[in-house]
């Protein structure tokens, strides 16, 4: 019998705060605390984007930017988006890759991956499917996508340098990436310890020239950061105590508060031809 380590802890902590989020989105309608309502955390993220999309995605949505919008997507393009979670993403990547194109998502949790396929089908999206598994070990051929997408996932991974590794793998040669994740300096090594922290997208994060290079050493080039979003104390706060009902004690969220520097990066950057 396989004896788990911490990275299948880490997994499985994270799969059980999405499973508990996805069943509070399709029970309370919302996805976010009263402090951060979720519509106007989407509205700024997409604005007319969400136009004809399922409320349903909309309110299971969890990322930190919207990398549709800013990916120079076209029509007949392969998109792969990593941790799709309840499928808003891809819906909206399918739209602009029209029916030429196609969007794959992976994503490891059950709950989500059953929100999402609901959601393509109240969307009528015929160009696009999920599919469960890991993004340190995708269920996608070498050298299929063109572009890969992914909002705020990356961070939750035990094992960074895999996930950067495998976009190389799956790119196309002369594809590309378009990243929006949470990074974070000088959180307390104690504090990256607690696993409900983790799973908030803030313990399991990464400075952001640790990121950059991380995905440089993957061999992949041209590797910017165009867009950034500094989070102020109080959306920090938000952040950890909002949708995935962690229990954080008030004395380590003070020093999360105290210590750290959150934002929201985009990294951008593609394979060598």
């Amino acid at each position: 019998m396989k004896t788990k380590d911490a990275k299948d802890e880490i997994r499985e902590q994270v799969t059980r705060a999405y499973s508990k989020a996805i069943e509070k989105t399709q029970t309370a309608g919302g996805c976010c605390s009263d402090a951060e309502p979720c519509g106007d955390i989407q509205s700024s993220r997409y604005g007319s984007d969400l136009e004809g999309v399922p409320q349903e995605a909309v309110q299971s949505s969890f990322g930190c930017g919207n990398p549709v919008a800013v990916a120079d997507l076209r029509e007949g393009d392969v998109v792969l988006d990593l941790g799709a979670g309840a499928g808003l993403d891809l819906i909206l990547v399918a739209q602009k890759v029209g029916a030429t194109g196609s969007a794959v998502g992976v994503d490891m949790t059950p709950a989500m991956i059953e929100a999402a396929r609901g959601n393509l089908a109240r969307a009528g999206v015929t160009n696009a499917e999920i599919r469960q598994g890991h993004i340190e070990n995708l269920p996608v051929s070498d050298g299929s996508v063109d572009w890969v997408i992914s909002n705020c996932v990356i961070n939750l991974s035990p094992e960074k340098e895999k996930v950067f590794a495998e976009i190389h793998r799956v790119l196309k040669p002369g594809g590309r990436f378009s990243i929006f994740d949470m990074v974070v300096e000088s959180l307390p090594d104690h504090l990256r310890q607690v696993a409900a922290v983790h799973a908030a997208c803030v313990g399991g994060a990464i400075s952001e020239s640790e990121y950059a290079n991380g995905l440089r050493a993957a061999g992949l080039v041209d590797v910017e950061t165009p867009e950034r979003h500094r989070y102020e104390p109080n959306q920090v706060r938000s952040i950890i105590l909002s949708e995935l009902d962690l229990d954080v004690p008030e004395t380590e969220l003070d020093e999360i508060i105290r210590t750290a520097r959150v934002e929201s990066v985009r990294f951008t950057g593609r394979r060598p031809r």
